[in-house]
């Protein structure tokens, strides 16, 4: 088991010792129920003495009973501590890609962390489950009953000797055949995962396209392989059981032939025969558990290695150790920035980009497909880090700012609109949980959201599904932004988040900004000239850079760019009306 993920064991740590400590005397028990019961047979039945058989009798009834008490209650506490950490574990990873940035998250798929999160850590549990059971319970049955078959035997207990090593090896070979098959099949689990949150996710489309038999044949591909790899690894793992079996059966053969002689000879009773197969049993059985708590381990070990990957990762963004924690103003200044999604050598998607926007002011960004509009304003709220340069809000780099308050002044509305199963209420007290219900139902308002609203039969305390399916796409972009505007930030950015929206309404919801939020910085990204047209200060963006600014009368005076979208948008939009 990996040290750094066994942190995670924490407040379970004492059921985690108990266990091991009542196997020990289970075992005892167990080891000492054989002893007993040759006793019986060459003392009490040897001997006729009825008193003798049923004192001993008792004692083994008494021995079963603890031995199965303490059996009971190590299965149990196993069952709490390997449940506990897997819950610590969940927990502990949640918790570590929240502290991800884009940048993080961007090295791993989504399914591939759930995966992570789900069978990853289920292996985990099962083999920390097993390990502090049943490979406790193995090694001290495999001694307790090797010295208690030499006190016996002598003869027999050199035969077991020479068998648990040979058996054990063996046993353990079979599993490490089997363990990079089982990697591949988490790896294809991933994949598996992909696909199916891909196929749910787009079902509209899949439906709209008649794609169902692609989508069913691509699903059962990546199940066969997962079947393949599964069975690859099975079927070297089956063969621990007549390796087991062969074993077992030639150690009790040459038990009896050897036990036999003995009996003869008089060096050995029938009923220390009799113990000594079942010690031999005992053995032999907790040498089939080793390996197949080997195989689970080995398991586990495939998924605590991508577990790892996830603790290993190291956050791109952390505060500094004296931290701002107040934004003064809603100022923004680039200075010279390039940035890069693939860091310093990688091709820059801002380039030398120079941009000062005062406290207050509405800003228009348009610009063509990939002209890195939406990464722009990602640098503000340190979604990303500059690659070179610096942006700073209220005078101050965003870098030297403790990230929650940050975040929390600087409130972004993103392309992809996002909404969590639950109330509309809780949606929107995403922005301010302690928010009263009038003061959701005013952003709502502002966001031209409450109209439609009350028309749901339980108005604000209406379901949304997971994702917002059962909105339509303007509903949940003024949604989302009633929820940005119950943050109160400073800066507020709309990243193509009115695009779902008429015109009209979309001109109310900047009303709205301008009367009730003068102070706040708002920017807004858009595909339409009408979204931006009224704004202070309008920046035309092409290729990463900056390639013009000004107000819209500015503009179509000196922005070819800028003159070409006002002219196919307003007047070809006049002309075809």
């Amino acid at each position: 088991m990996n040290r750094k993920l066994l942190q995670s064991v924490r407040e379970y740590k004492k059921e985690s010792i108990l266990a091991p400590i009542l196997v020990a005397l289970e075992v005892l028990m167990e080891v000492l129920i054989p002893l007993m019961m040759a006793k019986i047979i060459d003392v009490g039945m040897v001997q006729g003495d009825m008193g003798y058989i049923v004192k001993v009798g008792l004692m083994l009834v008494v021995m079963a009973m603890l031995a199965l008490f303490f059996g009971a209650k190590a299965g149990q506490l196993a069952a709490v501590a390997a449940a506990g950490y897997a819950k610590n574990l969940r927990h502990d990873i949640f918790y570590k890609i929240q502290d991800f940035s884009f940048g993080n998250i961007d090295h791993f798929s989504t399914s591939s962390l759930v995966t992570r999160l789900t069978t990853d850590i289920t292996n985990v549990q099962m083999a920390y489950m097993f390990t502090i059971r049943l490979l406790a319970r193995a090694p001290i049955m495999i001694v307790l009953s090797l010295v208690m078959t030499v006190t016996i035997n002598k003869e027999i207990a050199l035969l077991l000797l020479i068998t648990i090593p040979v058996l054990g090896g063996l046993l353990i070979y079979i599993a490490k055949k089997a363990h990079p098959h089982f990697i591949e099949v988490f790896n294809q689990y991933d994949v598996l995962n992909n696909t199916v949150q891909e196929n749910v996710n787009a079902a509209r489309v899949v439906k709209a396209y008649v794609r169902d038999d692609f989508e069913n044949q691509k699903f059962g591909k990546i199940s066969t392989k997962v079947f393949q790899l599964f069975t690859k690894a099975e079927k070297i793992v089956a063969f621990n059981s007549p390796v087991m079996q062969f074993t077992m059966y030639a150690v009790v053969l040459i038990m009896v032939y050897l036990g036999g002689k003995s009996i003869i000879f008089g060096s050995m009773q029938t009923g220390e025969l009799t113990s000594v197969i079942v010690y031999a049993l005992q053995i032999l059985m907790s040498l089939m558990i080793v390996s197949f708590v080997f195989v689970m381990i080995m398991i586990a070990e495939a998924s605590t290695e991508r577990i790892q990957e996830v603790f290993d990762e190291v956050p791109e963004m952390e505060d500094e150790e004296n931290a701002v924690d107040t934004v003064v103003s809603g100022d923004i200044d680039f200075e010279h920035v390039d940035f890069s999604y693939s860091g310093k050598d990688g091709n820059l998607s801002l380039k030398d980009v120079n941009l000062h926007i005062k406290s207050g002011q509405i800003v228009g960004i348009i610009g063509g497909t990939g002209s890195a509009k939406s990464t722009l304003v990602q640098l503000i709220p340190r979604l990303y880090d500059v690659t070179k340069g610096s942006v700073k809000v209220g005078g101050i780099d965003v870098r030297r700012y403790n990230l929650k308050a940050l975040r929390d002044q600087v409130s972004m509305v993103l392309q992809k609109n996002v909404l969590f199963t639950g109330s509309i209420y809780d949606n929107i007290r995403w922005g301010d949980e302690k928010a009263s219900n009038e003061e959701v139902q005013r952003v709502c308002r502002l966001a031209q959201a409450d109209g439609f609203i009350q028309e749901f039969p339980a108005k604000y305390n209406s379901m949304i599904v997971e994702g917002g399916n059962n909105v339509s796409g303007g509903q949940k972009q003024r949604l989302c932004i009633a929820r940005a505007l119950l943050k109160k930030p400073k800066i507020l950015i709309l990243d193509d988040s009115t695009s779902a929206v008429d015109t009209k309404t979309d001109a109310l919801i900047r009303q709205a900004f301008r009367e009730e939020i003068p102070d706040t910085t708002k920017i807004i990204i858009a595909q339409r000239i009408s979204s931006v047209e009224d704004a202070d200060v309008i920046i035309v963006m092409e290729n990463g850079e900056i390639n013009g600014i000004g107000t819209s009368e500015e503009l179509l005076r000196s922005n070819k760019i800028y003159q070409e979208v006002y002219e196919s948008q307003v007047k070809g939009g006049a002309e075809n009306e």
